[in-house]
């Protein structure tokens, strides 16, 4: 499991994917979410720009990021 320590309020999606290097780029991070790979609370997470917050895990590829 990847622990990214979050410093402001939210961070949004595509770019919590590519500075976790989850995704190789913007466009890559972009692509994951459109093929319907991506997990929020367990939840499919469709928004590309969606704001994450402290306390939440993104899954996808069978790598998880918890969001402290």
């Amino acid at each position: 499991m990847i622990t990214f320590e979050l410093d402001t309020p939210y961070i949004e999606l595509i770019k919590l994917l590519k500075i976790t290097r989850v995704a190789e780029s913007g466009a890559a991070a972009k692509g994951l979410v459109e093929a319907g790979q991506v997990y929020r609370n367990g939840q499919l997470e469709s928004r590309k720009r969606a704001k994450i917050v402290k306390g939440e895990c993104i899954t996808t590829q069978g790598k998880a990021i918890q969001v402290v």
